[in-house]
């Protein structure tokens, strides 16, 4: 499981996590979150992330 990082605000997707209030489940890749979701903190598109390692 990898982390992602917004470049924009700085806000973190992380995979093992999910992002379950989006309807995005625990354990989701990166590659599997839709094409046109967006940064729930300012809005930025998947383009605008990172992987990291935190």
């Amino acid at each position: 499981m990898n982390t992602w990082i917004c470049l924009i605000c700085g806000w973190v997707y992380d995979e093992a996590a999910g992002l379950p209030e989006e309807g995005i489940a625990p354990g989701t890749k990166w590659d599997d979150v839709p094409p046109n979701w967006v940064c729930p903190e300012c809005g930025a598109r998947k383009e605008d992330f990172e992987m990291t390692q935190i």
